[in-house]
């Protein structure tokens, strides 16, 4: 049984979540060849305040996007 884990930063719609879910499900069919209700697929989402990478993290990293963005160049 093919089990897919996904960990992303929170703050995709149901939408975007399901439509992950299906298409890593429709891939994992197309590549491993088992039957559809053996395939797992989990989806973590981590609150962006706990995720860092580079020692700052992803609320931080928006942030900082946030304000370059509206800092005039």
């Amino acid at each position: 049984m093919p089990n897919v884990e996904i960990t992303l930063g929170a703050g995709r719609s149901p939408e975007q979540l399901r439509d992950l879910i299906h298409e890593v499900h429709d891939a994992v069919l197309r590549t491993v060849g088992t039957r559809p209700e053996h395939v797992r697929v989990v989806v973590r989402e981590v609150p962006r305040s706990l995720w860092a990478t580079g020692d700052a993290t992803l609320a931080e990293m928006d942030a900082t996007t946030t304000t370059e963005m509206k800092e005039p160049s």
